[in-house]
């Protein structure tokens, strides 16, 4: 009996025992993760980021941003949670931790929406755009496409930007002025109150300001100077020359007052005719009068519209760079930079989009007929210009001088010409990489905030090289080694309690 009463007393202790380790195990689970869950802000001392380029941490200069947060501001990610890229839920994560200490509710909140699933709640949010990234603070907005974030070469990933994308947009938004673009009217140029689908910008004009930007037009020739609240000037397909005055005004406000300027410029008006060759030649840029014609159905569509595929890493064409079905445009002339005056100059002039190796600009295009390549007259690429064997369609020209050897630039003026005068038209602005292009041509004109000091981080990647036979080896010891080493220690534990 006291021997019964001693296996009965020693089974309860195990079992006791057992249960007294799964309470232990589950108090320690739990504590770690309410740790984790409440002690997650900055400033806390049990957080670390021990990343190589600290990717789940904020640069102080945008914590110091949001610190100094004066409204809430929303984000809207228009995806399911579960299939954001982890770098973009972490980040997002980030900026909601770091404003929690804000006062007075100057929060920022995140919230993931899928249009399709959801559309009751994206109608009501006025989002209707998937795979972006919807910043709201009162009546301003500012969408960022997701493939915005990273940079991209040979249609891979090498690096993430988002943390300067997304502080430039808080502060955009944040901000209770709206910035101010003007259209250049008085020359034949395409107008953003029109709705006809040829000469009209309306629906580009709407989108504009759907992000945020205020629009109106601007005749030259009827001010003494140029407007002091004009962020950006765009110009699309004008006709006729620009007075003497106009030019000087343009200079003085893309040189002295680093203003920024757009022009989209068609084919079928002589360049010299406008009267902007000394303003174009000051930034590095060289437009030719010629029209850009290609060979084969891959560069071009049945109703002769060209297909353009090779983009530089350029913020304006950064959407583009990744996209298999490129950009579609009209006519189109060519544009090139001149890069001995950029050198000389403190410029910097890339070709941020550019034609198949097969293009030629052909400079009898008037004279109808079928197109063909006239040797001794049409324009190929010239040697050493890059992208190598093409021909641009849009260069960007920037000029940024360092300062003193610090590690950042001051920003001047910029400038865009684009060799095609309606692709942002109400007949084209639906166009495959039309909205795109647009919308990253402004954003990189007008957003001087992308000027912050914060670097972008690289997207580390780890390849595992195996031959056939040792990827044989490692499928049989995942399989069989493994389980088989744990069960030989369940018996060897089993014969060693029996004994």
């Amino acid at each position: 009996m006291a021997a019964h009463d001693s296996f009965r007393t020693t089974r309860w202790i195990r079992t006791a025992n057992l249960l007294l380790q799964a309470a232990l195990f589950l108090t320690l689970v739990g504590g770690i993760n309410y740790i984790a869950g409440n002690h997650v802000w900055r400033d806390d001392p049990w957080r670390y980021d021990l990343t190589r380029y600290r990717r789940y941490s904020l640069s102080p200069e945008t914590l110091a941003y949001l610190k100094d947060l004066q409204s809430p501001v929303r984000v809207i990610v228009t995806v399911a949670e579960s299939s954001a890229d982890p770098e973009v839920r972490g980040l997002l994560r980030e900026y909601a931790y770091a404003a929690e200490a804000n006062p007075d509710g100057n929060r920022i909140s995140v919230e993931y929406l899928d249009v399709y699933l959801n559309r009751r709640e994206a109608d009501k949010a006025g989002v209707d755009r998937d795979n972006s990234i919807v910043l709201i603070c009162g009546g301003q907005r500012r969408t960022i496409p997701i493939g915005r974030l990273f940079l991209y070469a040979d249609g891979e990933r090498t690096a993430f930007q988002g943390e300067q994308a997304i502080t430039s947009a808080i502060l955009n938004v944040s901000s209770p002025e709206r910035k101010k673009i003007y259209f250049l009217v008085g020359h034949g140029e395409l107008r953003p109150d029109e709705v006809d689908p040829v000469s009209g910008l309306s629906i580009a004009s709407s989108e504009l300001a759907l992000r945020n930007y205020r629009v109106d037009t601007l005749d030259l020739s009827l001010e003494r100077r140029m407007p002091p609240d004009a962020a950006l000037l765009i110009a699309v397909s004008p006709k006729s020359p620009y007075k003497a005055k106009e030019q000087e005004m343009l200079r003085q406000y893309l040189g002295a007052g680093a203003g920024r300027l757009l022009l989209f410029l068609a084919p079928h008006y002589p360049h010299p005719g406008i009267g902007l060759e000394n303003l174009l030649s000051d930034w590095a840029v060289t437009v030719d009068d010629d029209l850009l014609c290609e060979r084969g159905s891959a560069n071009e569509t049945e109703d002769e519209d060209l297909i353009i595929r090779c983009f530089a890493q350029h913020p304006v064409t950064q959407t583009l760079s990744n996209a298999k079905d490129g950009l579609r445009i009209g006519a189109a002339r060519t544009v090139r930079p001149d890069p001995a005056r950029a050198a000389g100059y403190d410029l910097s002039a890339v070709t941020v989009a550019a034609s198949s190796t097969s293009a030629w600009g052909e400079v009898s295009f008037g004279s109808g007929g079928e197109h063909s390549y006239s040797p001794a007259v049409d324009l190929r690429p010239l040697p050493g210009m890059d992208p190598p064997g093409r021909l641009g369609i849009a260069v960007a020209s920037e000029r940024v001088a360092a300062r003193d050897n610090l590690p950042f630039s001051v920003p001047g003026g910029r400038l865009l010409v684009v060799g095609t005068g309606d692709l942002i038209s109400n007949a084209r602005i639906a166009n495959v990489g039309a909205l795109d292009f647009l919308l990253g041509a402004v954003s990189w004109a007008v957003n001087g905030d992308t000027q912050l000091a914060i670097p972008v981080r690289p997207i580390e990647r780890f390849q595992l090289s195996l031959s056939a036979g040792e990827l044989h080896n490692l499928r049989y010891s995942v399989l069989l080694a493994l389980p088989g080493a744990a069960a030989l220690l369940g018996i060897l534990v089993y014969w060693t309690r029996r004994r």
